[in-house]
């Protein structure tokens, strides 16, 4: 029997957890929001991303927060009740009567309520609405910010993509070439370094393919990471106005092939192989539009200062300290309220009720405390002029840097464009030269080298333009992706009174 109950205890405690343990989390895949087979735009994938974003929903979170405390605040103006019950017991004595005592019921209600505070409630609200607003701009400052990182990754899988291409259609040229070398080795054209350096070429380019393909799949996991969906099915995404490429690439007569997926069990043989100027369908980047950026650096600059969220954040805050300031000043004057309450208790004898109104004047302030609570306030509205100095000087530099960056890779584009169209011009030259034995070996894999690394570096540019030019969108507060948000986003109608809160400010003053 004890044994019996080792083994029951054994089974709890060993094959239970693993179970647990090894079961998938369904509840991540119950709110999936993409489906198997999807093929999802930048619009999409920014979407998914703001609708299940952490960072998103603690701004959210932040500004109802704030919209509450404005709440709060204006509440000051409501009157406040207070009512209580209880007991009281009376005690009798005299040197003829014994000593007695009763436990008599008592009852109070009173209501008051604030007249006038000499504008301290005021001033709080107005503290509470101005933090209110710079919590509106910091979850609109959040929203920039993940669709900036979004679209990095976005173009990172587009560049990973096409680089991949790139090293399939380099695998297959070296095949080729290696198959033509073997055959030139045996009729005794070539000598046998020849075949060894084709074999090397090859086993290189499959290596650079095994690599492309593992980068490409990180890069799927960086964008995945980013819209933050966890076990995610497979999906393609396309492509951009300003990064478009031949996704259903595949060279013409360089493999008897459809469908390329396995890269670990390339082609042992390409036969009727010829590299002439079908060769360009290996460039994936051969439609590519370029368009040039359409503002000037100031342009760009004053653009900035006028839409980024967390200036305009500081700027809110920068009001609301000015309002606790002057909430602060305040503290000296007295507070006019009014009450008026009821009460009731009973006596040995009778009952007893009372109804009182009143009319109060007060005030209780510690003048050295508020003094420095004054200074502190003062120290706090300059502390946030001079982080909103140093915003604008660190923006304008962001900008100059990033826009100088862009246009240089503006410049780079079209001269990358003709490296490639050369480079691929070169190789043929220089594959018919060996064809007819006036070249060597040695020419024709320089060629294939030069032509592979044009195409790699015109990818790496076009991508290091758009993330440069996401960049600069983000910087300056550039709105070219729709947002669509599936709670409730915060309402832009306190951003536009803004300007006739500051008008009437000096007025409350």
């Amino acid at each position: 029997m004890k044994k019996i109950l080792k083994i029951f205890l054994i089974l709890i405690f060993v094959i239970i957890p693993v179970v647990a343990f090894s079961a998938e989390p369904i509840e991540l895949k119950a709110d999936m929001p993409i489906e198997s087979g999807a093929v999802l735009d930048l619009q999409d994938c920014v979407n998914i991303a703001l609708n299940r974003s952490p960072a998103i929903k603690d701004m959210r979170h932040n500004w109802q927060l704030a919209k509450h405390n404005v709440s709060i605040a204006k509440s000051y103006y409501f009157p406040t009740i207070s009512a209580g019950v209880g007991y009281g017991r009376t005690y009798n004595s005299s040197k003829y009567l014994e000593h007695t005592s009763r436990t008599l019921p008592k009852a109070d209600v009173r209501l008051k309520e604030m007249i006038w505070n000499f504008g301290k409630t005021n001033a709080n609200i107005r503290m509470e609405k101005f933090f209110k607003i710079a919590a509106e701009y910091d979850f609109d400052q959040e929203v920039i910010n993940t669709i900036y990182t979004v679209k990095c990754k976005y173009y990172a899988v587009l560049a990973a993509q096409a680089l991949l291409e790139i090293e399939k259609a380099n695998v297959m040229i070296n095949e080729r070439n290696y198959q033509r070398t073997k055959a030139y080795f045996e009729e005794g054209i070539r000598s046998k370094i020849d075949l060894v350096n084709a074999e090397v070429y090859l086993s290189d380019s499959k290596i650079k393919l095994v690599n492309a393909d593992t980068a490409y799949k990180n890069a799927i996991i960086a964008l995945n990471n980013a819209m933050y969906v966890a076990y995610a099915p497979e999906y393609t995404i396309k492509n951009t106005d300003s990064f478009t490429f031949e996704h259903n690439y595949l060279p013409v007569n360089l493999i008897k092939i459809t469908d390329y997926k396995d890269i670990s069990n390339l082609p042992e043989a390409v036969y009727n192989a010829t590299l002439t100027t079908e060769v360009e369908k290996t460039e994936v980047l051969k439609d590519y539009v370029f368009k040039k950026y359409p503002m000037t650096f100031d342009e760009s600059l004053n653009y900035a200062y006028e839409n980024r969220y967390d200036l305009k954040s500081m700027d809110a805050t920068k009001k609301a300290m000015e309002q606790s300031l002057l909430y602060v000043k305040r503290e000296y004057y007295p507070e006019l309220s009014a009450g008026v309450g009821y009460g009731y208790y009973k006596n040995l004898h009778n009952d007893n009720g009372s109804f009182d109104i009143s009319l109060d004047l007060s005030t209780s302030v510690n003048p050295f405390q508020t003094k420095h609570k004054i200074d502190n306030a003062k120290i706090q509205v300059e502390m946030v002029e001079n982080d909103i100095n140093k915003l604008k000087q660190d923006v304008y530099f962001e900008i100059q840097k990033t826009y100088v960056d862009m246009v240089a890779l503006e410049k780079q584009i079209p001269l990358n464009e003709i490296k490639v169209r050369q480079t691929l011009e070169n190789l043929e030259l220089a594959d018919g030269r060996y064809e007819v034995g006036l070249g060597d070996f040695i020419e024709v894999q320089d060629a294939k080298v030069n032509y592979n690394n044009a195409q790699h570096t015109y990818v790496k540019t076009i991508f290091d333009y758009n993330v440069s030019r996401a960049t600069l969108e983000k910087e300056i507060a550039l709105e070219e992706v729709k947002v669509e948000l599936e709670e409730e986003k915060p309402s832009k109608k306190d951003k536009k009174e803004t300007k006739n809160r500051d008008n009437s400010q000096g007025e409350n003053k």
